[in-house]
């Protein structure tokens, strides 16, 4: 296969997070290597990625805007869109992960319905 591209990546090992769908969307991946102009990134299982994304790299406490460039069942090469990596956001925008999204909504509505038992029982006193 010829190399095509414009500089040599470094084989790494660092934990990053994509975050799709306005960053309410979040996946866990590897960096497996790395340049100024993109990566590679492996999933532990099959998945199915967005064309555009934002790829966070925690080591580098930096996120990309990514575009896929090829992509297999559990790995995908991506360019960075802009060369200017931006600081990580600790802030309220961050990305949060969908099982959390998942747990807290469970949380909200069982929180409710204890109220509404509350309620009842309180009234039959």
């Amino acid at each position: 296969m010829q190399e095509r591209r414009k500089t040599i990546r470094n084989r790494t090992y660092f934990g990053g997070v994509l975050a799709f769908n306005k960053r309410s969307s979040t996946m866990d991946c590897l960096v497996r290597n790395f340049s100024p102009e993109g990566a590679k990134i492996v999933f532990d299982a099959i998945v199915t990625l967005p064309d555009e994304f934002d790829l966070e790299i925690r080591q580098k406490e930096r996120a990309f805007r990514a575009r896929t460039i090829w992509r297999g069942e559990t790995e995908a090469g991506v360019a960075f869109l802009d060369n200017v990596a931006q600081p990580v956001e600790r802030a309220e925008t961050a990305p949060i992960p969908l099982d959390w999204a998942r747990k807290l909504r469970n949380c909200e509505s069982q929180k409710a319905e204890l109220q509404r038992r509350v309620a009842q029982l309180s009234t039959a006193e």
